[in-house]
């Protein structure tokens, strides 16, 4: 499905709240993350993690199993957690490198803005760490447009995407099932999770050169390129009109 093509009517109908994931789709930081991933793979077994590595292993998984991938053996939870701070400091470093342009993805302001001005129910769920969304939440100001407390991240209560476990909480923590929550997400393991949870919408966001393997994702209803084009009055129409 194309962005500006209308959405079936049976799917806006029973709409309520979205969650959003945040890397790769309020935060386009792809390119930081791989950079980051790479530097601190370097520096642990001395040779940075291919694309391909990094598609299969990092994008939307848990720190605890990139981490596991990387040095080929389970890891004590003091070494998760030692490990993973190093390379998230490394990112945050390159995060606040940034200046300016650490910002919120295209579109993602001004829907947010509508969602907020509709009192659509809205939360994230992201595979980041708590350490890093705290981090999110100081620099780009999430508590504008998100009650804090209920976003979800992987603080070692879930397993990681592709189990639907962060996005049945999060849909708890808005107090909507799973069938009322639309989910906007940019990696296959999320995309996965989120049909396993049963959402009633899955958003796939992606540049355009993927819009075919995202569309063939099962579970998949819409694809789209940014923020901008999530048609906010369109996913909810009844609750709007009633």
């Amino acid at each position: 499905m194309k962005p500006d093509d209308p959405l079936p009517k049976e799917r806006g109908s029973k709409l309520q709240g979205i969650i959003f994931d945040f890397n790769g789709v309020l935060l386009w930081d792809d390119a930081l993350q791989r950079k980051a991933w790479r530097q601190f793979a370097a520096q642990t077994r001395q040779a940075p993690l291919s694309d391909a590595e990094i598609d299969l292993h990092v994008r939307g998984r848990t720190n605890p199993y990139t981490l596991a991938y990387l040095l080929g053996r389970p890891l004590s939870p003091q070494e998760e957690a030692q490990l993973s701070e190093e390379k998230e400091r490394i990112y945050r470093r390159m995060c606040l490198d940034l200046g300016t342009d650490f910002q919120l993805s295209p579109g993602a302001v001004d829907t947010l803005a509508e969602l907020a001005d509709h009192q659509i129910p809205r939360t994230i769920a992201t595979s980041s760490g708590k350490a890093n969304v705290d981090f999110f939440v100081e620099h780009l100001q999430l508590g504008t447009w998100f009650q804090v407390e209920q976003i979800v991240c992987d603080g070692g209560r879930f397993p990681g995407k592709p189990a639907p476990d962060i996005f049945l909480q999060a849909a708890h923590n808005l107090q909507l099932e799973p069938g009322r929550c639309a989910v906007v997400e940019d990696s296959i393991s999320g995309l996965q999770a989120a049909q396993k949870a049963g959402m009633g919408h899955i958003i796939a966001l992606g540049p355009r050169e993927q819009h075919a393997a995202l569309a063939g994702t099962p579970g998949v209803c819409q694809v789209i390129e940014h923020l901008g084009q999530l048609r906010v009055r369109e996913l909810f129409r009844d609750r709007l009109e009633s």
